[in-house]
């Protein structure tokens, strides 16, 4: 089986975001295209696209009302081709975002749907309620129930996110032969492969059965991992395997040995998938609901996923994504962007699997604070907040507190390019709000700078490309009862690398663990000057990062 997605280093990109090409104030694919030699000069190999498609933008773009053409903000699909021509000419792959479990409430399918005697009524969830009730207990994951009610037709529909996001019907064969349809097209043009939005959630249980009394997301053991789900990810496979292609799948609540029977073994469903594990380590269950942030928590994580995939399956390595704040501001510290910033790099990089860097985590980007939970358009965190308010009687200072740092839209913000208006994102008015840091935090002013965040990813991704302990090493976790340090080692053929993390801005005494002399390594991808080295250790500075390379 093809493994070349081992390789890759891919960099995501979130459009409405990324750069504006026409003044509009929002992202589109000229400005991905005028920033074409920046992506080529970081050294990634692969872009994920976070959705193009026509969308209401009801969840940006995660509504989609027609997958088989290119949002009109976005471009067209002469421009998209220019895109994935011009990333292909430069070794750069393309990936786009497959978001088939549900659609849009503006996609022709759902509106044909709404008609009892149409072939479309059964690409969705259509029901009749119980009495004034409707037909199960469900609760979407984004606003109020699963369930909204039609009058017209007096049926309900199912959506487990957002009102306008319908649930597609994956049991009618129908509906799967269309997925399979959107999967040819894309791939006909070329494009390299797929993220595949909440797939493990595209199989309901028979009967749609009342979900645990939960206050949130109730129901979804009804639907996550559901009945049919391998049976329709390996027709999805069948598809794709006719096409050199890989496939990266998305699941909230995901564990190592779920993953495997989707990832694991020569019949794999999936090539790799996205869990959120370790970014549970200053939460429960959602960003939402924080607590301090625990580095036992993050290790463990971590560290599960590296012992139990190896050799079975390969690991998706990332911190950030357009669904989470901004690493920094969490895991690291504001006070030490620039340290924390490295050292948060090496420390999920050098892990063994494909990592995938969000745009703006390569410049260090942070949280943006706005005046009320009204200002931010993220769909969830204003569902949260509600919840929080309304159903958990939470103080509203605190559910303010909550939604301020753990809403989506803090990595939404405009990319910051340089010190300039809008940080060089838009000559017109920007779609959302631009932080206000961007004077100091800027790819411009990180560009020619050897000790910027931007030039030590440059650094770390040319590094884990060429080096094969970097990509291929096992992995063994050291001091895992540590609070303040996370140290690993990677081994392959003879090379080994010692990676040192530090968690905190306090001096803690580091002593090498068995086996290894610092002497005798190769200092690498520090994060300060001068790493000297005392009697086989050293102490630490804030948030230092250090890696040894043994050959």
């Amino acid at each position: 089986m093809k493994d070349w997605f081992k390789n890759l280093v891919v960099y995501q990109i979130w459009p409405r975001s990324f750069c504006d090409g026409n003044g509009d104030g929002i992202g589109d694919l000229q400005g991905v295209l005028s920033k074409m030699d920046y992506l080529e000069s970081l050294g990634i190999n692969c872009i994920w696209f976070s959705p193009l498609y026509p969308s209401p933008n009801a969840d940006y773009g995660y509504d989609i009302a027609d997958y088989m053409n290119i949002n009109p903000e976005y471009g067209d699909m002469e421009l998209f081709k220019k895109v994935l021509d011009e990333a292909h000419s430069r070794g750069i792959k393309v990936i786009m975002d497959l978001v088939v479990n549900h659609t849009s409430d503006e996609h022709e399918w759902f509106k044909k749907s709404k008609d009892p005697s149409s072939p479309y009524h059964d690409y969705y969830f259509w029901r009749k309620g119980k009495g004034k009730r409707p037909p199960n207990n469900w609760l979407s994951c984004f606003e109020g129930g699963a369930w909204e009610y039609d009058e017209k037709i007096d049926e309900y529909y199912l959506h487990v996110f957002a009102k306008k996001q319908p649930d597609l019907n994956h049991d009618n064969p129908k509906v799967r032969e269309e997925v399979k349809n959107i999967l040819r097209f894309w791939l006909d043009l070329g494009v390299d492969g797929f993220r595949e939005d909440v797939i493990t959630f595209i199989s309901k249980k028979e009967g749609l059965p009342n979900g645990l009394p939960l206050p949130t997301a109730c129901g979804i053991e009804n639907y996550m991992d559901g009945p049919h789900i391998h049976e329709y990810l390996r027709e999805y496979r069948d598809v794709t395997d006719e096409y050199d292609c890989f496939t990266v799948g998305e699941a909230p609540m995901m564990t190592p040995s779920n993953a495997l029977k989707y990832i694991g073994g020569k019949n794999r469903e999936l090539d790799l998938m996205f869990h959120f594990q370790h970014m549970d380590a200053d939460c429960i269950l959602m960003d939402y609901l924080q607590t301090k942030f625990n580095l036992k928590k993050m290790k463990h994580a971590f560290s599960k996923w590296q012992y139990k995939l190896n050799g079975k399956a390969w690991n998706t390595l990332y911190i950030e994504n357009h669904d989470h704040p901004r690493i920094i501001s969490r895991y690291g510290s504001e006070k030490y962007r620039v340290e924390s910033g490295k050292m948060l790099a090496n420390m999920y990089m050098l892990q063994q699997g494909t990592p995938f860097i969000y745009q703006g985590q390569e410049i260090g980007m942070t949280n943006i604070r706005l005046d009320s939970v009204s200002d931010y358009v993220d769909c969830f965190v204003q569902n949260n907040y509600k919840t929080a308010r309304e159903k958990l009687h939470f103080p509203k200072k605190l559910c303010e507190e909550l939604a301020f740092k753990s809403t989506r839209d803090n990595s939404r913000t405009p990319v910051q390019w340089s010190a300039e208006e809008n940080a060089g994102f838009t000559t017109g008015t920007p779609w959302f709000y631009v932080n206000p840091n961007y004077k100091e935090i800027n790819a411009a002013s990180q560009e020619d700078d050897p000790d910027s965040i931007l030039n030590h990813y440059r650094a770390l991704i040319k590094f884990k490309k060429e080096n094969d302990v970097a990509v291929w090493g096992d992995y063994k976790e050291h001091y895992k009862n540590s609070d303040k340090l996370y140290v690993y080692e990677r081994n392959y053929q003879g090379k080994r690398l010692l990676v040192i993390n530090s968690f905190t801005e306090e001096n803690v005494a580091f002593e090498a663990p068995d086996g290894f002399d610092l002497e005798k390594g190769k200092p690498i991808l520090c994060n300060y000057k001068n790493p000297t080295v005392q009697g086989n250790g050293f102490k630490t500075r804030p948030y230092e990062t250090r890696v040894y390379y043994f050959e």
